[in-house]
């Protein structure tokens, strides 16, 4: 019985020699196989993994493979290996058949992400990387035959791994308010530019080569890849946002697919520049492409760009670190009037709306902007908002800071604003005929009072009779105003009268408090 239940019990396998190559441990994979890609960082005791996978398309033969493939060392414990980072053959020495497999390992390679805060930190790794992306630069620039997808594939995800980061901003919650005159800050410089530039050179022909097919690199180039791309423009390096401006600008051009994305993205962001944070480093260089895009834009204008020159472009004039990027929105500003001049008069009120009050400078600016403004618009959209217009000027002329005043009269020496301004000098004129008058009487400075008889001679020449009438108005109404200045001084002085005669009777009153406790006991 005992003997029966013991055969049907399992038996034990027995310990041949293909049973044990079959259940030992995990062995670390050898130098041609695929190791998996990695994050990108180097530690401060390790080397990240370097892709050694087979790239797409025909598999190169064992001998191929291992040509390319960097020396491996093995950890004691044997559980995984960890690549030694070594420069890759050069194209030269390589077969033409080679030449493409070799540049999607020389890819892989380059994408390792060294720590440049430690500047003797892994020196001889960092040049080869340089060197590996210097040639891959040659390469895409002398490249003959469309580029495959799994070349894009692979060319997006080292571009992404190296340049899609945490920008690191300093604090700055004053520095925009302080900022006024960027000329005088100094830029932040990002410390791996020397890998950073020659990626961006690389990626920059990448897009611009003729052998890269949009249709086929927008699956690569996506909406996501463009808004990281967007993302990067708040970087403090001016170097950075310059390759940035031309990288975006060549996507633009080249992945027709993408405009009106980049165009609401770019929206985005100014929005939340003007309504939320007034900080943004890259206003001015997305400003810049933005003006090209405009002078590209179809007649008629679509609504959609006319209320991106509404919603986004006009508010950009309420931020207080303007001058940042005042010279590029007036570009686009006036290419937008010389597309559809009927737009003038929208833009003119949108700047009267935002005009300064206190800051003077920002006010300088404004009257340069727009002077090209005026100098676009037609004699019919001038008329519907000349008198708004000419009301602001009005104050201009009398700024007690001579260089608005300056400026504000400046307009005269523009010979198209000055025919306009004549054309409609019977509406113009009492308008600001009082501020003229102000000025050449009592203005503190003397070129402000010498331009102001400039143009009151042009005036006196143009239509003599206007200003006959006009200065006669102005003595008028300087007279009622004297006037009522000296009934005012009167009421005041009837008033001071009357409050000193009643001062004086309390006091001769005989005040309780002041009479001694024993008399009012009495």
């Amino acid at each position: 019985m005992i003997k029966q239940i013991l055969n049907r019990l399992p038996r034990k396998p027995s310990k041949s020699p293909d049973s044990r190559d079959s259940v030992t441990a995990p062995t670390p994979p050898s130098s041609s196989s695929s190791i998996s890609s990695r994050n990108g960082d180097l530690q401060a005791s390790r080397i990240t993994n370097l892709g050694n996978q087979i790239p797409p398309g025909p598999s190169p033969g064992i001998n191929q493979l291992n040509k390319y493939a960097p020396a491996v060392t093995s950890r004691p414990n044997g559980n995984y290996v960890v690549p030694v980072y070594e420069a890759l053959p050069s194209f030269k020495d390589v077969t033409s058949s080679e030449k493409q497999s070799l540049f999607l390992r020389k890819l892989d390679l380059c994408c390792v992400v060294f720590d440049f805060t430690d500047p003797a930190k892994n020196l001889k790794e960092k040049d080869i990387k340089r060197q590996t992306l210097l040639e891959l630069v040659d390469y895409v620039t002398s490249a003959s035959g469309k580029f495959p997808e799994n070349v894009m594939q692979e060319t997006t995800k080292m571009v992404s791994i190296n340049l899609f980061r945490n920008l690191t901003i300093p604090p700055r919650e004053h520095m925009v308010l302080e900022k006024i005159d960027a000329d005088e800050e100094d830029p932040v410089m990002d410390p791996a530019w020397p890998h950073l530039q020659i990626v961006y050179e690389f990626f920059l022909r990448f897009v611009a080569s003729p052998e890269t097919d949009a249709k086929v690199a927008k699956r690569y180039v996506d909406h996501s890849f463009v808004l990281k791309l967007l993302d990067l423009f708040d970087s403090e390096d001016p170097r950075e946002r310059e390759y940035l401006k031309t990288i975006l600008h060549r996507i633009y051009g080249k992945f027709m697919v993408h405009r009106p994305f980049i165009r609401k993205a770019i929206n985005n962001i100014f929005y939340l520049f003007i309504f939320e944070t007034e900080k943004h480093n890259g206003t001015a260089e997305l400003l810049e492409i933005l003006g090209s895009v405009i002078s590209g834009f179809a007649l008629p204008l679509k609504e959609e760009h006319k209320l991106f020159l509404v919603r986004a472009l006009i508010p950009l004039h309420k931020p207080r670190c303007i001058a940042m990027y005042h010279q590029q929105l007036s570009y686009c500003i006036t290419q937008f009037i010389e597309k559809d001049c009927k737009l003038a008069d929208t833009v003119i009120r949108g700047l009267l709306k935002y005009w300064p009050i206190t800051n003077s400078s920002k006010e300088v600016m404004f009257l340069g902007e727009l002077e090209e403004i005026l100098e676009a618009t037609q004699p019919a959209d001038f008329q519907r908002c000349m008198v708004p217009l000419f009301r602001q000027i009005a104050r201009c002329l009398n700024s007690s800071h001579f260089q608005v005043a300056e400026r504000a009269l400046f307009l005269w020496n523009n010979d198209h604003i000055e025919n306009l301004i004549k054309q409609n000098s019977k509406v113009i004129l009492p308008i600001i005929f009082p501020a003229l008058e102000k000025n050449t009487k009592g203005h503190w400075n003397q070129a402000v009072q010498s331009l102001t008889l400039n143009v009151r001679k042009i005036f006196a020449d143009h239509d003599p009779d206007l200003v006959s009438e006009c200065l006669k108005k102005f003595e008028e109404d300087e007279a009622k105003d004297k006037e009522i200045r000296s009934k005012g001084e009167a009421t005041w002085k009837r008033l001071e009268e009357i409050a000193a005669s009643k001062a004086a009777s309390r006091e001769s009153v005989i005040d309780p408090r002041t009479i001694p406790i024993q008399v009012l006991s009495v």
